[in-house]
């Protein structure tokens, strides 16, 4: 009797399909939000990509690259503050730890940049262990002052040590070479010679800027960033849920560390020379007042955010010794009027579907007011 019922019963019915299936993705459109911003970065980036063509003054692409080194350092940050929640006042030391490996590794080891990059990488994930292990226990202001400290640690260290120069530095640090062609040799395509070291830097750190975009906006999607931003939100609620906080935490810090010490290897690079006065805790406020003016948890507001630290003073260098006040100025101004940011994390836009659904509750609250009796 049950063979001849199985015999008649459909698959289906026996087997329902699985209730937790996703729904497959809804076809890309490039007139929503998403699309809008895709179509703006991509022309952000052709306009940037133009600049040197453009205009080839070295000093104007000196300071694009200064720039985008700053971007590099602004987006490692917004990993640790702006996803985690961790305030660390101390970031410029793995900005150091990278600028040294590669600066010691190069000068006194006769490694290539090439091949001094998986070594910076694994000596920022050691540092980041170091001095994240004991101290991301704390939290708030006990966690800022301590991160506050071990930068301060970091920078003496380096200014004691034979090996680091002592208050010196390092001198003569080699530029980047690709099978036996050095960047600071120059380039010619097509008859027409290129400034190696000035061009040629400005590219490398617009790609190697443009990868950290891709790749920490896809983190921050993921569960990784999901993770991050519950902990952000209410580090017990997520620990209630079985978030592992302590390794959430830990990972955030390591990856900043990473990417941070990628930055402080471009820029050794870059200027062939690093001291300790080039590490100071002033550095570590420049990039967290660029990821809070840009917008914390916002890859978008924090390049603009970096952007503007880094150019404005330039840009005002004209005014000669009102510089420094009129950038000061502009600060206050853009905290009064955008408290949350240039550009926040949950921007709605006047094309934004959130926009008209938050209009249509709101007319509709209102209907329900007015028809409802006295």
């Amino acid at each position: 009797m049950v063979m001849s019922l199985l015999k008649r019963t459909p698959l289906d019915v026996l087997v329902p399909p699985n209730r937790h299936q996703m729904p497959p993705p809804a076809p890309f459109n490039w007139g929503s939000e998403k699309g809008a911003l895709r179509i703006l970065g991509l022309a952000v980036f052709v306009l940037v990509m133009a600049v040197p063509f453009i205009s080839a003054s070295p000093y104007l692409i000196s300071i694009l690259t200064a720039g985008l080194i700053y971007v590099m350092l602004a987006l490692g940050l917004n990993v640790v503050v702006g996803y985690a929640g961790l305030l660390d006042l101390g970031y410029v030391a793995f900005f150091a730890v990278g600028a040294y490996t590669s600066g010691i590794l190069t000068t006194t080891f006769g490694f290539s940049m090439l091949e001094a990059i998986p070594v910076t990488i694994l000596v920022c994930i050691v540092a980041g262990i170091i001095i994240g292990g004991p101290t991301l226990r704390l939290r708030s202001d006990y966690l800022a002052i301590v991160t506050l400290g071990f930068g301060e640690i970091i920078r003496l260290t380096a200014r004691n040590l034979e090996i680091t120069g002592g208050p010196t530095g390092i001198s003569g640090i080699p530029s980047w070479s690709f099978f036996g062609w050095n960047m600071a040799d120059g380039l010619v395509i097509g008859g027409v010679e290129f400034n190696g070291k000035i061009l040629l830097y400005y590219f490398v750190a617009l790609v190697v800027a443009v990868v950290g975009v891709g790749g920490i906006s896809r983190l921050s999607r993921g569960k990784m960033g999901r993770a991050w931003k519950a902990v952000r939100d209410d580090e017990d609620a997520a620990e209630a849920t079985g978030i592992n906080t302590y390794c959430t935490k830990i990972t955030a810090y390591i990856i900043g560390a990473v990417w941070a010490g990628l930055a402080g290897q471009m820029m050794a690079t870059y200027l062939s020379a690093i001291s300790p006065t080039s590490f100071t805790f002033l550095y570590s406020a420049l990039v967290l007042m660029a990821v809070v003016l840009g917008g914390m948890g916002s890859t978008p507001g924090v390049i603009i955010g970096a952007l503007f630290i880094s150019l404005a003073p330039e840009l005002l260098r004209e005014f000669a010794e009102w510089r420094y006040f009129l950038f000061g100025l502009l600060l206050v101004v853009t905290m009064i009027f955008r408290p949350q940011g240039i550009w926040p994390a949950n921007a709605v836009f006047p094309w934004s579907p959130a926009l008209a659904a938050r209009r249509a509750r709101r007319a509709k609250a209102a209907e329900t007011a007015e028809g409802s009796p006295a």
